[in-house]
């Protein structure tokens, strides 16, 4: 790589899929696809699956090859903080927290970030996931120079229910 000239990453490069080591695949596939909606689009017995959202080969590995009947790793570890579930429309947002509230799963919290909204839980093995949306960028906020000024702030989830 040239000193002079840094090479940063193709602009149109995606994160495409997300593969998690889980203790009960039945119990995550229960999570994933009974209240988030995923689709099981391919299956290695009882070992493996893979889950998607609109026909794509797969949001989601899951499996149990280095984990099955495992515990979480303890809090204060390295790993994986969340994974980040972007839904197309606010009211596709809002349809997950009526899911989720009907399901009986608690939020860890739930967040306005200026350019998004998100929705903060626990899946069945304490991984961290987010659902969100994202706002336009035209509404993005930003400072006088224009630069990207995130923030967080709580999450009227009364107004984002009457979405659904």
């Amino acid at each position: 790589m040239n000193s002079e000239t840094p090479s940063l990453i193709a602009p149109g490069v995606r994160i495409g899929h997300v593969h998690l080591k889980v203790s009960d695949l039945e119990r995550s596939l229960d999570f994933y696809c009974g209240v988030l909606g995923f689709e099981v689009t391919q299956r290695y017995g009882s070992q493996a699956a893979f889950l998607s959202a609109g026909g794509y080969h797969h949001h989601i590995g899951l499996n149990t090859w280095e984990s099955l009947g495992a515990d979480p790793p303890p809090t204060p570890s390295t790993g994986l903080y969340h994974l980040a579930i972007l839904y197309p429309t606010r009211a596709d947002l809002a349809n997950a927290l009526d899911r989720l509230q009907r399901a009986g799963i608690p939020l860890d919290g739930a967040a306005d970030h200026g350019v998004s909204e998100a929705l903060y839980l626990r899946d069945p093995d304490q991984n961290g996931v987010e659902l969100y949306v994202d706002r336009p960028q035209e509404l993005w906020p930003r400072d006088s120079d224009g630069k990207l000024e995130m923030f967080t702030r709580p999450l009227d989830l009364a107004s984002l229910l009457a979405e659904s």
